[in-house]
């Protein structure tokens, strides 16, 4: 093994070592200026030990970025459209390098940090161990603690929300872990999304929950994407679609394929009987976005009849304001889709999977939990909050959720700043005192939104500085004043913890008037993102 001097790269930072490190800790693919979509990082084995090196002397958020030896790593697809090869690097240490490493007092030796020009020191780290732990804890809560089973008696399945690039923190490593660790249903928001997730390896079912557009259901069909109909007429569509891709089936013609038997590998799109095809039904019980009317239940029933190449596989509809106690909104929701159901039993129609609980209700409403949930921001550590106030704090209680998201900088400028000098655009920041100003290399287009501008906090050393100034595409300025040996390289924390201190988005939503779900997708394609 070589024994030279080594420099590794981390989110824009170059770490140079006096010490042998041969180990590729992270394959960036880096895809060209005038090229879409997300950068994702992977970690072959060994990595870790090698990074606990590398971070060493980095503060508390720069030690805590990669410890959990024994997670799973995976080779990820990185662009949206290009199919990119990848290849993962590794060599292992001997025992006499590994105590090179260490000084005589047995503790790291100290390394020197400085910006690399090659690439912005700004990155967002994905726990995939607080995704499945809160997988687990949801399990736990509609099948383990409070509410009576499901009719038929088994473990109530679960339908993870993955829409909008689950919800900016990437869809497809995500949906990999959850579909390893035995989810049973994925939700999308339209045909692309599903596609992307099936050419990326997911074989479990995945609803399409906002419907198609005419046109839209044979890619649904090719894909074998499970539709939702939200129009009586959608009905038309759909059946026109399934008696044509059915009939190639038949004929052993599939765009997946030679032989029709490529069509069941994606779980169970079809009937027993392959000659229909299974979809949902969205009842529209006071939303007013989509799904049918209660009055067009019986228009429904009728519709379907005349379909012989479909077949009703479930039926849900969405609450408004499930985490609302206050008001009576969701139980009244509740009971006329209730009342939808009987009726379409006593027309002759099954319903199939009943499913309603989103997060909130998950959270508190054992009653509406039905045959499967579909839970969405929980999923990803993040409470909604409750009315009144105090329910949540219940809540939190009862579901010990652990946020996923840490979204972090490095500053990359630090000004002495006299007072009565303006700060950043249109002078919305004035200094009331001599101030250090730091500057990190990230901004509304990276994910900190510019609702923020001379509101919130972030951290340095464990210490909340506030922002200040407005918050402009690319750059953020902070002060750092009160922040005692404040330098250039440090890690600024914007979302996640920071040692003992933390600042979560769940915390910053209504701090700016939005919610969880807006400031995890505002988070910017072009930061690279590490799954941990």
């Amino acid at each position: 093994m070589r024994r030279s001097r080594q420099v590794a790269h981390f989110a824009g930072l170059r770490t140079e070592a006096g010490c042998s490190i041969s180990v590729a800790i992270g394959l960036q693919l880096c895809l060209a200026a005038n090229r879409a979509g997300p950068i994702w990082h992977v970690y072959p084995k060994g990595a870790r030990r090698a990074s606990q090196q590398i971070f060493a002397g980095c503060g508390a958020a720069g030690r805590g970025i990669l410890k959990d030896p024994k997670a799973e790593e995976r080779s990820l697809d990185c662009a949206r459209d290009d199919k990119l090869k990848s290849r993962l690097t590794e060599s292992r240490g001997n025992s006499k390098s590994q105590k090179r490493r260490r000084d005589a007092g047995g503790t790291k030796k100290e390394m020197t940090k400085f910006i690399h020009v090659g690439g912005r020191p700004v990155w967002a780290e994905i726990s995939l161990k607080a995704i499945l732990h809160n997988l687990r804890v949801i399990r736990k809560q509609v099948d383990g603690n409070g509410g009576a089973k499901n009719s038929k008696h088994r473990e109530r399945m679960i339908l993870a929300v993955v829409k909008s690039n689950a919800y900016g923190l990437g869809a497809v490593p995500i949906s990999k872990a959850l579909q390893k660790a035995g989810t049973e249903w994925f939700g999308v928001t339209c045909a692309n999304e599903g596609i992307e997730l099936r050419e990326s390896g997911i074989r479990k079912r995945i609803l399409v929950l906002t419907g198609f557009w005419p046109g839209e259901e044979k890619r649904l069909l090719e894909n074998y994407l499970t539709p939702t109909v939200t129009r009586v007429d959608d009905l038309r569509h759909l059946e026109r679609a399934a008696k044509s891709f059915l009939g190639k089936l038949a004929r052993g013609k599939s765009s997946r394929g030679n032989s029709s038997r490529g069509a069941f590998s994606y779980g169970s799109l079809f009937a027993a009987k392959p000659s229909r095809v299974r979809f949902h039904l969205k009842i529209n019980t006071g939303m007013n976005r989509l799904g049918i009317s209660p009055s067009e239940v019986e228009a429904f029933a009728r519709a379907l009849a005349e379909c012989p190449h479909l077949e009703l596989e479930g039926t849900f509809t969405h609450f408004a304001s499930a985490e609302d106690f206050i008001g009576g909104q969701t139980v009244t929701q509740e009971e006329l889709f209730r009342s939808c159901l009987d009726r379409l039993r006593a027309l002759g129609v099954e319903p199939g999977i009943v499913h309603l609980a989103n997060s909130g209700a998950i959270c508190a409403r054992p009653e509406t939990w039905a045959d499967m949930v579909r839970p969405g921001a929980i999923l990803y550590g993040y409470h909604q909050r409750f009315d009144p106030p105090e329910k949540r704090s219940e809540v939190m209680a009862q579901m010990p959720l652990e946020p996923c998201l840490s979204l972090r900088a490095r500053i990359i400028s630090l000004r002495d700043v006299p007072p009565g000098e303006a700060v950043g655009y249109s002078a919305r920041f004035i200094t009331e005192r001599p101030s250090k100003i730091a500057v990190i290399n990230a901004g509304y287009a990276d994910g900190v939104v510019r609702a923020r501008t001379n509101r919130g906090c972030a951290l340095v050393r464990e210490r909340r500085v506030p922002l200040v100034g407005t918050i402009s595409m690319d750059l953020t300025t902070l002060d750092v004043t009160d922040v005692p040996g404040v330098a250039l390289g440090d890690v600024v924390t914007i979302y996640g913890k920071d040692g003992k201190s933390a600042i979560e988005v769940s915390d910053v939503a209504p701090e700016i008037g939005t919610v969880t779900s807006d400031l995890l997708c505002a988070l910017g394609r072009r930061v690279p993102k590490y799954y941990v």
